[in-house]
């Protein structure tokens, strides 16, 4: 009986060891941060690889942007990129948009001022584009950043922001990503500065439409997200011809420099809607995501190609 006891007892004391180890890597590898900005409380959390104590070398950081109703717990959760970032060795960052502030309601829905979307960051002209550029600040000062390497990754509104922050951050971003987003800031032909963009939407998308725009989620008018790639084809200074490839399931466009390199992407898949390529479905109303294509992949593997001069 007391050999039974013991046993249970080293057990016992092993789990506990490893859930205060666990708890303890936890702390070390994962922050949550706030900064004021106009008044407003901004919440973001960090999430460092696991060999980050390790290698004692700066780090590229990538900036993941949730969707409408969505949050930075939501979108660390739900589209894979903490365990490639321990892969690859890169540090995360998920900020949480604005919540409404005058009575939220039951909601509470969470939004980004891309522009002419959305909801109350863009009726109250919240300035999201000083938030990410502070917090890349106040990242890069607290950790090892490679300055020279930092990326942003959007879904829906989220990627309508990461088009705003590439259109007025270009000497803070080495590239973008954006899945089922179009460009709703001020398609600007007097600014000046290349970032290389990959974008990533579903054909059947009726959120936020591809190719006809219109109008989508949240009755919102949106227009055609051809129309912000074609922008940026221009800004980025490619060939007028792209090269097209055919896969199954997913169309690739691809477009060069002077140089000859790739800095535009576009993929479409045919399968899929309004939802992050390979991730789970969000929620019971969410679209059903394309299984053809890991955005979370393509997104990293073509922004890591990129860096500020």
């Amino acid at each position: 009986m007391k050999m039974i006891f013991s046993f249970f007892s080293v057990c016992i004391c092993l789990s506990l060891f490893s859930c205060e180890k666990k708890d303890d890597d936890s702390r070390r590898h994962r922050f949550t941060e706030q900064v004021m900005i106009d008044g407003l409380r901004r919440t973001y959390v960090v999430k460092l690889p696991r060999n980050y104590y390790e290698q004692d070398s700066a780090r590229a950081l990538v900036i993941g942007i949730h969707g409408t109703g969505g949050s930075a717990d939501q979108f660390e959760k739900a589209y894979g990129f903490n365990q490639l970032a321990s892969e690859k060795g890169f540090i995360m960052v998920y900020p949480d948009g604005v919540e409404k502030q005058d009575g939220a309601g039951i909601l509470r829905v969470r939004t980004w001022n891309a522009g002419t979307c959305c909801d109350y960051a863009m009726y109250t002209n919240v300035n999201d584009v000083k938030f990410i550029s502070t917090l890349i600040d106040e990242v890069s000062s607290r950790f090892l950043v490679n300055r020279k390497k930092v990326y942003v990754a959007g879904m829906s509104n989220g990627g309508m922001l990461a088009y705003r922050l590439a259109s007025e951050l270009p000497g803070k971003l080495a590239a973008a990503g954006i899945v089922s987003g179009t460009m709703v800031a001020p398609k600007d032909t007097t600014l000046k500065g290349v970032v290389p963009l990959i974008h990533i939407h579903a054909l059947p998308d009726q959120k936020v439409p591809v190719h006809a725009g219109g109008a989508g989620i949240g009755n919102y008018v949106f227009p055609p997200a051809v129309e912000g790639i074609n922008y940026w084809v221009k800004r980025n200074q490619c060939a007028t011809e792209p090269a097209v490839e055919q896969r199954q399931g997913y169309e690739i466009t691809s477009w060069k420099n002077a140089a000859g390199v790739v800095v535009m992407q576009r993929y479409l898949t045919q399968d899929g809607g309004h939802a992050w390529p390979s991730a789970p479905p969000q929620g019971r109303r969410g679209d059903t995501p394309s299984k053809v294509i890991n955005a979370t992949h393509l997104i990293w593997d073509f922004c890591d190609r990129f860096s500020l001069p």
